[in-house]
């Protein structure tokens, strides 16, 4: 039976409870400021505790009736009464699940508060304890945090306060009170207190977001009728969650947006629907800031935070392709849907897109793909999205250009090539590398392909297309070496695309980390006391064995590279890399400029980048080897064996873990074969040419174990010098060992770990902590920090004179 006039058939289903991004968004950024509040605290105790002193002293200025009184009366009054009117209020609205919720999440609240009161007490968290309660006297088993404190505000949290400035006043008012009464009788601090009012509402937002919030979403009759005017009535809504599979429902591409509808109005035209619901505004909000960091200005994508900015530009985007007169469906419809939502209604065009098309497209097709693209671009108008699923071919024959909302109107020239790159990537996956890099050359010519090139990067393309990429490895560099072929000089080199790079990031952030746990270091053992206390004989020879690291360095590298090299200026490289590591991770930077003064001396990259990474495989094997015979030495050697510190257990289990967590997943698998097999490919064949030149492994192999025995036994001298007593055989195992943590570790020169590992196994050998403490930093002065300048003037010495 038709359905009467004004009535609108409706398939959905809304949800009873949404979860909010923004609720998860701002439990992250809750946790951390906590943090940050937290290390602020240790780092700056000083400071907080001259606040503290001031704002109890002010408090104390109060009347004594306030600061008395209140703790009895008004105090307990308001931190009690306001949860109860909340309570009463929500059930006076029958909102008993809230309720439930709130109690049973502040109730959560008080619990977490409590155990971190526990575990704040112990030896391990003493500094972070103390810089709470401001180390007090007296208050040595003070709670550093408020349970009930923490609770009221996850309970108030959940009930949420939004939009309600009275209730959220009374609370804050009332807070404010507690606290203050608090501070003036030295209950508590203001950083205890901070950290309590943080830690209540981190957790609220989290049990929130997980919980879900009730949905206060327009339905879809309310949508309809939004979208209804005199020359348009909707007559049906459907719900479109995924692809459907039903013919006769119409098939919509996926779009952004929240939720997404096929409207049929009364005189059987159909509309595709995009929903942006604000309780999804802050969604991917944390990809977008990640993105924008990480990429330059005109590369990534950024997006507005709220829907109505969002909303409009999409339109604005949707108009201008349209008046560019690039296909793309109509927009018909732009409309706010009461205080929650806004619409967008496009022309529904029939047809299959791209993705379902393949490999089913003519040239013709993808020709039509190339043209619609071109007029776009030549009104200075971009897509950003040229995905498959955003490229549809109609059941007429022609292209639509779907969803534009994420270009640029008056796109500059580098916009406009990456919209090309986007496009050169796509059609890669769907046709093949060398048909797209063909149809590019015949669409877009050389000249203008040459710009476009260098920004076919994983980077700068979308999402999906990125993740497409990852699985079919080969296509990318397929489709750079065939437009390369057909580009003037064949050689281009990749546009610099990112601001700073993830990795650049890890290892600044574990290089500061590594600084404060050397500043620690340095903090507890003065270095100035440290030299005077060292005995001068062992420290001269301890000085010489770290300068015979760089000859042993000189002889490894020189007996693993073909020909001849020079000595001096490969001991000058392997001075320089002493200052290049103090930026880079241990074994990287000095790896890659050893490769670079290999090419320099007329190598080829292939041939250097093998002889090091023989060196290498030869160090780590000799490495293992020596660990595995000195510690059967040390076991044999000492009447109490040698028990290392129980972290390195837990080190070495996590490590163990997540090695066979490797091996077991066919990903991990395939990663570490894609890894290891263009190395090993490399290095074998050198590693054999060398082990037919008896002179040349000698050198290699010799050069390797003098490095790793001059490095044991300038640690040996160290320890020496302060007159300590440890078996040699203990010692190499502590080196050993903490070198190869070092290595993993990704700090300049293992900055940090190499410190804690060797002091910690030199107490476990028997050595007294300060004499540990002060040969480690007496053995890490003359073999990191000492050479550092030297280094620095032997590379500026090979730059000057081109050998690097």
């Amino acid at each position: 039976m038709p359905p009467q006039p004004g009535a609108v058939q409706v398939a959905d289903h809304l949800e009873r409870r949404i979860r909010k991004p923004v609720d998860l968004l701002r439990c992250v950024f809750t946790f951390i400021e906590i943090i940050v509040v937290a290390v602020a605290g240790v780092a700056a105790s000083a400071t907080t505790t001259g606040i503290e002193t001031d704002i109890v002293g002010a408090s104390k200025r109060l009347p004594h009736t306030l600061l008395v009184v209140a703790p009895a009366a008004l105090t307990l009054f308001a931190i009690l009464i306001i949860p109860v009117l909340l309570a009463v209020r929500e059930l006076v609205r029958r909102q008993f699940q809230r309720l439930a919720e709130a109690v049973a999440t502040g109730i959560l609240a008080g619990l977490v508060a409590a155990v971190a009161n526990v575990a704040l007490q112990r030896a391990v968290a003493a500094r972070l304890y103390d810089a709470i309660i401001m180390s007090r006297p007296g208050a040595s088993h003070a709670a550093a945090l408020d349970p009930y404190l923490a609770g009221l505000v996850a309970y108030a949290t959940i009930i949420g306060l939004s939009g309600r400035p009275g209730w959220r006043n009374a609370l804050w008012i009332a807070v404010g009170v507690y606290a203050l009464v608090h501070l003036g009788v030295a209950d508590t601090t203001g950083l205890s207190l901070l950290i309590t009012l943080l830690l209540g509402r981190a957790i609220g937002l989290g049990v929130r977001y997980a919980a879900g919030s009730p949905s206060v979403r327009p339905s879809a009759e309310e949508i309809a009728a939004a979208l209804t005017t005199p020359d348009r009535q909707v007559s049906r809504m459907a719900r479109i969650r995924s692809a459907s599979n039903n013919p006769k429902e119409p098939k919509t591409t996926k779009r952004a947006g929240s939720r997404h509808y096929a409207a049929t109005t009364i005189d059987g035209s159909q509309l595709d629907v995009t929903v942006y619901d604000k309780d999804q505004q802050a969604a991917g909000a944390v990809y977008r800031l990640y993105r924008s960091l990480l990429l330059r200005g005109q590369v990534s994508r950024g997006a507005p935070m709220s829907t109505d900015r969002t909303v409009e530009h999409r339109a604005l985007m949707s108009y201008a392709t349209e008046d560019a007169g690039a296909p793309t469906p109509r927009l018909r419809a732009v409309v706010r849907v009461g205080l929650e939502a806004s619409v967008l209604a496009f022309d529904h065009c029939f047809g299959t897109t791209l993705a379902d098309r393949n490999p089913g497209c003519t040239d013709e097709e993808l020709k039509a793909i190339w043209d619609a693209v071109n007029v776009l671009h030549t009104h200075r108008v971009t897509h950003r999205s040229l995905t498959a699923d955003r490229i549809l071919l109609t059941d007429g024959g022609q292209v639509m250009l779907l969803d534009p909302g994420d270009g640029d109107v008056a796109a500059s020239d580098l916009q406009i090539r990456l919209d090309v790159a986007q496009l050169l990537a796509e059609l890669a996956l769907v046709v093949g590398p060398d048909r797209a890099a063909d149809l590019a050359l015949e669409n877009a010519g050389p000249d203008e392909l040459v710009a476009v090139v260098p920004l076919l990067q994983r980077v700068a393309l979308a999402r999906s297309t990125r993740a497409a990429l990852r699985r079919r490895r080969d296509v990318l560099p397929a489709l750079r070496k065939r437009l390369l072929a057909a580009v003037p000089g064949g050689e281009v080199a990749p546009a610099r695309l990112e601001r700073i790079r993830l990795r650049t990031l890890v290892t600044l952030v574990a290089t500061i980390a590594g600084a404060y746990l050397l500043a620690g270091e340095l903090a507890r053992e003065s270095l100035g006391h440290t030299l005077r206390a060292a005995d001068w004989h062992w420290s001269a020879v301890a000085l010489a064995l770290s300068a015979l690291t760089y000859v042993a360095a000189t002889l490894s590298l020189s007996g693993f590279a073909p020909g001849r090299l020079s000595f001096f200026r490969t001991l000058l490289a392997q001075l320089a890399g002493s200052f290049v590591t103090l930026v880079t991770p241990a074994a990287v930077g000095g790896a890659a400029l050893n490769i670079r003064y290999l090419q320099r001396r007329k190598l080829p990259a292939a041939v250097a980048a093998a002889s090091v990474g023989v060196s290498q495989v030869v160090a780590l094997v000799l490495h293992i080897l020596m660990l595995v015979v000195f510690i059967a030495l040390a076991g044999a050697a000492n009447k109490q064996p040698f028990k290392p510190p129980t972290w390195i257990y837990f080190v070495l289990a996590g490590l163990v873990v997540a090695a066979l967590g490797v091996l077991a997943l066919p990903a991990g698998r395939r990663l570490l074969r894609a890894r290891l097999a263009p190395t090993l490919g490399q290095v074998l064949p050198r590693l054999l040419e060398v082990a037919q030149q008896p002179r040349k492994l000698a050198e290699g192999i010799g050069g390797a174990l003098l490095l790793s025995a001059a490095y044991i036994l300038c640690l040996a001298a160290c320890v020496q010098a302060f007159h300590g007593s440890v078996a040699f055989a203990s010692i190499a195992v502590v080196y050993l060992t903490g070198s190869a943590l070092g290595s993993i570790i990704p700090t300049p020169g293992g900055l940090g770990a190499v410190e804690a590992a060797l002091t910690a196994g030199l107490v476990a050998a028997g050595l007294h902590g300060t004499e540990a403490a002060s040969a480690v930093l007496l053995f890490r002065l003359l073999t990191f920090w000492l050479p550092v300048p030297f280094g620095w003037a032997a590379l500026n010495y090979l730059e000057r004179h081109e050998a690097l």
